[in-house]
């Protein structure tokens, strides 16, 4: 079975039309997941052979269920139908597998060109994300292909492209648009100063950073774009489904509720409920090789249906990370976007980019990379700012800048090889096999 793709163009005129075309294809969503190893022997133990009637009749799928189906388990379409396979980067635990047909990737692609930046021909988007196993750097490379962009992949954690590349990438082909991580844009202003040149007003091409992948704080959004004199657009997603939501003009973040119908776990009572405040259930409407129901992405959420001035009728979702990234001090959660929001509100004049901080019983214990002649007042704001919002003690000291960010990572060239047999007599073949 083929589910019919979803008219890219259609537009509703309410919550109760969103929520019509929902139920016109939950069935669909519930048959194509039949065809799994995984749902067809969950249905089978728990409806007695019967498809469940709606998602409310439908158990919640786990990340251990999903680790548990590997490799196979999950596929929905034969082997022949795969276009690619992906995992997840295994951060919170093993990696689970992801699949897409090509149809998959139409619907990929489309959530991907959602986003604000109105992406075309005349772009040029490099793409920072690791070409590797995740989905991320192929969604941005599909979709801006999709609209007629040139796509520079220069990937990311590989020798071939150093940040001292990137930035002559940004600068020599007029790139329009990024795509990468947060952190990414914070690292190549810093390789740009090295290389003598100014983020804010040397690349004149550059319009918007796309970013994904990270918890992202408005403070350290608003640095990004004051440091590149660009917009930042962000959005959210998952390995398991591609492009979940992005934010409008006005900032709210809309979720694709049109592709993927949100829920909310309340993780204490177990009750799913389609607003509140919780871990953010999904169920996509349109997937193929990989039909997900009620999958728990463990993304703690609130999501909300309620107007807004840019017109939409899609849900307003809003982010606050997972349980697992914080830590407790002194009897209080804390977690990193709580200190990024405070790192990046110190003074842009202290020039402060890159910072760490531990979690220790009583206290904090951080890290600031800033300038002699900034030092004394940056420490001594962030950790009054600590105290105040976070209620915790926090000692902060400050480093030299090219500790945390050291210089020659911003200014290496790279350790590109190509594998060799036979060398020269002063050549080192010691590394003659190994190549990137």
């Amino acid at each position: 079975m083929t589910p019919t793709q979803p008219a890219l163009s259609r537009r509703w005129s309410g919550f109760e039309e969103l929520h019509a075309l929902q139920r016109e294809r939950i069935g669909t969503a519930l048959c194509q997941a039949a065809h799994s190893p995984f749902y067809r022997d969950r249905f089978r133990l728990r409806q007695g052979g019967t498809m469940p009637g709606s998602l409310a009749d439908v158990p919640v799928t786990t990340k251990d269920d999903l680790r548990a189906a590997y490799p196979f388990g999950m596929l929905a379409v034969p082997r022949e139908r795969v276009a690619t396979y992906h995992e997840s980067s295994g951060s919170s635990g093993r990696a689970t597998s992801s699949f897409c047909t090509e149809d998959d990737w139409v619907d990929i692609g489309e959530r991907f060109n959602r986003m604000p930046a109105g992406i075309g021909p005349a772009d040029t988007l490099l793409v920072r994300i690791p070409y590797a196993m995740v989905l991320a750097g192929h969604i941005g490379h599909f979709g801006a292909r999709a609209k007629g962009a040139t796509v520079v992949p220069a990937d990311s954690r590989s020798f071939a492209t150093p940040y001292g590349r990137v930035v002559r990438l940004l600068h020599d082909l007029g790139t329009t648009l990024t795509w990468s991580n947060p952190t990414e844009p914070l690292i190549w202003a810093a390789a740009a100063r090295a290389a003598g040149l100014d983020p804010r007003t040397d690349f004149p091409h550059l319009r918007a950073l796309l970013v994904c992948g990270e918890p992202l704080s408005e403070a350290r959004r608003e640095r990004l774009a004051e440091l590149w004199d660009a917009a930042v657009i962000e959005d959210y997603g998952a390995t398991e489904v591609g492009p979940l939501a992005s934010a409008c003009r006005h900032g709210r973040r809309h979720f694709y509720a049109d592709r993927v119908v949100p829920e909310v776990l309340d993780p204490a009572t177990g009750e799913i409920t389609p607003d509140g405040t919780g871990d953010l259930v999904i169920t996509p409407l349109y997937r193929e090789a990989m039909p997900l129901l009620r999958y728990n992405l463990e993304d703690t959420v609130r999501l909300s249906h309620e107007p807004c001035p840019c017109g939409s009728w899609l849900p307003v979702i809003r982010l606050a990370g997972r349980a697992t990234q914080a830590f407790d001090v002194a009897g209080r959660q804390v977690s990193q976007l709580q200190l990024e929001e405070l790192v990046f509100r110190l003074p842009a004049a202290y020039g402060v980019l890159f910072w760490r901080a531990r979690a220790e019983a009583r206290r904090l214990v951080a890290e600031v990379e800033v300038a002699d002649a900034y030092a004394a007042d940056a420490c001594a704001e962030l950790a009054a700012a600590v105290r105040a919002r976070l209620g915790v003690d926090c000692a902060v000291a400050p480093v030299p800048p090219g500790t945390l960010m050291p210089d020659e990572v911003l200014s290496a060239p790279g350790d590109v090889l190509k594998s060799r047999s036979l060398f020269g007599p002063d050549e080192d073949w010691s590394r003659g096999l190994l190549y990137y």
